[in-house]
């Protein structure tokens, strides 16, 4: 059984029946009762890790829900289908496409330099490098050394990509914190960039099709609330970070008897939207409850949800009983940008956060995946 490690500082206290055993320096690990470590070896804490630094680059091209529905108009119309249908149904007025002389590469380099400069860190410094997109022009070498390169990030620093759908990004913040709290790493950089663009241009051009009927029209409706862009964060100790934003831990939960029910590529997207919903939110909500006896997550100050569309997020406000005001949204002008929501809507909501406040950034994966990571403001 794995041992897990906890933040001193834990809203509330620690249960009286917890009790602190030896452990290796810098963590703390804790057993209930007679010695037996706590269960779920997804569920983790942090004493020493904090996010320094947060930033995204956006397209130059704005792509607008009637831009798609104009060249959609054929299918529309010969499935009796109302315009407005992106709007209606998914919220989604608008996205960003890349832009002549604009790629997801460069603009993930670019982002990843806006972190590093905001977090004073020199890229000598980094040890870590870790890509999170779901985008890749190949299938080797990874994405992320095109990136350690671009960066110009030393020999020493490790590189690789974590694919895990819409969680990648939190899951590479978890892996890299653990690194930085065992002492492997003392900073590390997480990176994300998508590119909608091939498989909205694949999806329409299917989409019109003659063939195709009203149920496979819908089954990838969900491709074309796509959209693109880039985003980096910079984590590092929290000991030389004080003015840092502390992580405090989180849990991540697999429900993977659905890993059919969203699968894609560059040639497009096929979703079962109604079952893909009740399966993510179940497990949502299982997670949601399964970390109550760790965390206390009910009034936090923000809540920061992959930006799906207005129906996910309703149903996500409703099923953990957010306060809709702490939930700030991002897919009405970008639409859904993969892993890359998460860290975007972050870095676009931190000017309104204040120190102390509490920010839980909650993410579900196709698959399904889900992961929620807490972070002290």
């Amino acid at each position: 059984m794995q041992p897990r490690t906890y933040d001193a500082a834990y809203p509330g206290g620690y249960p009286s029946s917890r009790r602190r055993v030896p452990s290796a320096p810098g963590c703390a690990v804790y057993a209930q009762d007679a010695g037996e470590l706590l269960p779920g070896n997804a569920t983790t804490r942090f004493d020493d890790v904090a996010l320094v630094s947060v930033a995204s680059v956006l397209p130059g091209r704005v792509t607008t829900s009637d831009d798609i529905e104009d060249r959609l108009a054929p299918a529309l119309h010969r499935l009796k289908l109302k315009p407005g249908l992106l709007r209606r149904v998914a919220g989604v007025n608008e996205r960003r496409n890349w832009a002549a002389g604009e790629s997801s590469d460069e603009a993930t380099i670019a982002a990843g330099k806006q972190a590093l400069a905001e977090a004073g860190v020199d890229p000598s410094e980094i040890g870590l490098i870790i890509n999170t997109s779901v985008t890749r022009k190949h299938l080797e070498p990874s994405v992320a050394v095109r990136l350690h390169h671009g960066l110009g990030l030393p020999s020493s620093a490790i590189n690789f990509d974590v694919a895990n759908a819409c969680l990648g990004f939190i899951n590479g913040m978890s892996l890299a914190a653990g690194m930085i709290q065992s002492g492997q790493v003392r900073y590390a950089l997480i990176v994300n960039g998508e590119d909608a663009d091939e498989i909205q241009v694949n999806t329409i051009n299917r989409l019109v099709r003659e063939d195709l009927d009203r149920d496979a029209f819908m089954q990838e409706f969900a491709s074309l609330t796509l959209g693109s862009g880039a985003a980096a964060a910079v984590l590092g100790r929290a000991s030389d970070h004080p003015e840092g934003h502390r992580l405090v831990g989180g849990v991540t939960r697999a429900a993977t008897e659905f890993y059919d029910l969203c699968v894609g590529s560059v040639d497009g997207m096929f979703t079962d939207a109604k079952a893909l919903l009740k399966g993510g939110l179940d497990l949502v909500v299982s997670a949601w409850k399964e970390a109550k006896g760790e965390f206390s997550w009910t009034g936090m100050d923000r809540y920061i949800t992959h930006q799906v569309s207005s129906v996910h997020t309703s149903a996500i406000v409703r099923a953990a009983k957010l306060d809709r005001t702490r939930v700030p949204v991002t897919y009405p002008h970008l639409g859904n940008v993969g892993p890359a929501s998460i860290p975007i809507t972050l870095a676009d909501e931190q000017h309104t956060l204040r120190r102390g406040d509490r920010v839980l950034l909650m993410g579900v994966g196709s698959g399904l995946n889900t992961g929620m990571l807490e972070l002290a403001w």
